[in-house]
């Protein structure tokens, strides 16, 4: 049996409210980052998970580090659980993860611009040649 493990932190960056998803799943560690604007409530937040969790895209996975997982004590995952309610913020992991997702996105925007720029140039230098043809037979 597969287990999955996700874990998601909403906090606040400068303007906007934003959600990180971090799901690990057989040892491959990926993440998300969601825009939720305003101050989300909590029904906001399980409201859009339950709707929208198999839409999201996340990073390339990772492999992860830690990959033994033996039982915690019900006591201590209690005090990890209410330790990272109080702790603010994202963790290095998924800042790194989100950091080469956006780099990956934006290689592929600087590929699909440059296509579209060739693409472009050729057309207009096509043009030009049958201007010049035009031209030529009008003489």
């Amino acid at each position: 049996m597969n287990k999955v493990t996700t874990k998601l932190t909403v906090c606040f960056e400068r303007p906007f409210w934003i959600g990180v998803v971090e799901r690990i799943d057989e040892g491959k560690y990926q993440t998300t980052r969601i825009v939720f604007g305003p101050e989300p409530k909590d029904y906001d937040v399980y409201d859009f998970i339950m709707k929208n969790y198999f839409k999201l895209r996340f990073s390339n996975p990772i492999q992860n580090g830690d990959m033994s997982q033996k039982k915690i004590n019900p006591k201590r995952l209690h005090r990890m659980i209410k330790s990272e309610v109080q702790d603010v913020g994202i963790g290095t992991k998924a800042q790194r993860a989100l950091k080469k997702q956006q780099e990956v996105n934006k290689m592929e925007r600087k590929k699909l611009s440059k296509e579209r720029k060739e693409e472009q140039q050729k057309r207009k230098f096509e043009l030009k040649q049958q201007k010049k043809k035009e031209k030529k037979k009008g003489h």
